[in-house]
């Protein structure tokens, strides 16, 4: 999702391990012969991000890991409603801010996570004797204030988080039981108007694989579609136990992508039971190189977030006792064979690579054969629109044989429109011309793939599309 940056070639870093510059890593793992995972993801068109405690970021190890391999965060606690409205109208956003103000600093997205959940919710939410409207006008509130707060500065909100039972019935939360089943529609035409360029995700879990729950996720997801409710995403926790990742999760993925919205694996962790041996440590490692790869493997499949930074703060063994280390660093931050697994399934080096034989060139006997074409294509879409504004979306396909690196897009405006507004790229204007090129996290664009960015506009008299829209790439 950014320009390529190149590798540190593995020779290099064999050489450097000889001479004592770079450490061994204690657990034989060989994270410093690949790049970090952020940029590894990057250069895959996805996100690499991880969940972020607050109260964490002043302690430098954990810091450094988090800024070196992540470029995506998500806060664990501190946007949910008991911590961000711990009492009615009145609105906590420190912790918050804290990681939406790291995360800026070092060039991460922000995923917001969550706007309406059962769970960690305050009891004068809970057990409050509420008639439909008044429920509604204090979720709604809700979603206003907080989403409200970081409007134009987070890449997603977990709107509604965890709404299915097992079987594929709705959970009976207060919000089930006093609105009904039209409470998620309403959730997410609040966000919408809170924060219009957010997108805007369901979010569960045990839906990775085509299940009672994942039909129930997937049936509501389409009928939004039809019904024209601004749902963005589809958010697959992830929370899987050692061995048991599903089969078919690709399919599921691909068959929630081929609705229109986006994917992503949003809480990874894989937790093994106690104690930890070396083959549990390598069956992790092959269950994080799946989970990876099915995402690669599916277009619209955006990233990747695994859930914390560390073994030493997962919350997995105070939940399963008996069970963890379901992350990839472990409790002294050394990266473990789940790292590697993560690195060979991004393209990276995840083992280290001899001192190479130099040897002549041979000449070859025929001609080489002539380089992969790259070359892309860019669709435009009015998404919305309102009395003197509207709501557009570009999406930008490669349609050559080589992975793009980068891209331009290029149109003239026919009615005098004006861009207010614009995510996912960078853009300049100079009366109807505009020029918009891919940011940090979107520029890479395999064979087949393609990526989007979208801009609220205004205008007076007329709205017309442009008559056609230029991509380069290189």
């Amino acid at each position: 999702m950014s320009v390529r940056s190149p590798r540190r070639h593995a020779w290099k870093i064999g050489l450097a391990l000889l001479i004592g510059v770079i450490p061994a890593v204690a657990t034989a793992t060989t994270a410093d012969a690949a790049a970090p995972l952020r940029q590894l993801a990057e250069a895959k068109g996805i996100y690499f991000g991880t969940a972020v405690a607050a109260n964490r970021l002043g302690e430098s190890q954990y810091v450094q890991v988090l800024d070196r391999e992540f470029n995506s965060v998500t806060p664990e606690n501190e946007m949910k409603w008991d911590a961000t409205e711990p009492s009615r109208n009145s609105f906590n956003f420190g912790s918050a801010d804290q990681i939406v103000n790291h995360a800026q600093a070092n060039g991460q997205i922000i995923r917001g996570h969550t706007l309406v959940w059962h769970s960690q919710l305050p009891s004068w939410v809970s057990n409050g004797n509420w008639t439909a409207s008044e429920l509604t006008q204090v979720m709604e509130n809700h979603i206003s204030n907080v989403a409200g707060r970081y409007r134009g500065k987070l890449y997603a909100w977990d709107v509604v988080n965890e709404a299915f039972n097992e079987d594929g019935t709705r959970r009976q939360t207060v919000f089930q039981r006093v609105l009904g089943d039209g409470y998620i529609a309403t959730a997410f035409r609040a966000a919408r108007a809170a924060d219009p360029t957010a997108k805007l995700y369901y979010n569960d879990y045990n839906i990775e694989g085509i299940n009672a729950k994942s039909n129930a996720v997937y049936n509501m997801v389409r009928q939004f579609k039809q019904q024209g409710v601004p749902i963005d995403g589809v958010g697959f926790q992830g929370h899987f136990i050692l061995g048991q990742v599903p089969n078919d999760l690709q399919q599921n993925l691909q068959r929630f992508a081929d609705l229109g919205v986006e994917v992503a694996l949003t809480e990874v962790d894989i937790r093994i039971p106690l104690p930890v041996t070396s083959a549990k440590l390598a069956q992790q490692r092959a269950d994080y190189e799946k989970v990876v790869r099915a995402c690669l493997a599916v277009s619209k499949c955006v990233g990747v977030t695994v859930w914390g930074v560390t073994d030493k703060y997962s919350w997995v063994p105070d939940v399963f006792p008996g069970e963890g280390a379901a992350l990839l660093f472990d409790d002294n931050y050394n990266p473990k064979p789940a790292y590697d697994g993560v690195v060979t399934a991004l393209g990276g080096d995840s083992s280290p690579s001899p001192t190479p034989t130099l040897t002549p060139s041979p000449i070859p006997d025929s001609p080489p054969s002539p380089p992969p074409s790259s070359g892309c294509t860019a669709t435009y879409r009015l998404v919305n629109e309102w009395p003197g504004g509207f709501q557009a979306e570009v999406t930008v396909s490669n349609n050559g044989t080589s992975p793009i690196n980068r891209w331009t897009v290029s149109w003239s405006f026919p009615s005098g429109q004006t861009i207010t507004q614009l995510w996912n790229g960078e853009h300049t204007q100079s009366g109807a011309n505009v020029t918009v090129r891919n940011v940090y996290y979107n520029g890479n664009v395999a064979p087949g793939a393609s990526t989007s960015f979208g801009f609220l506009g205004s205008f007076s008299g007329s709205n017309g599309a442009p008559s056609s829209v230029s991509c380069t790439a290189s």
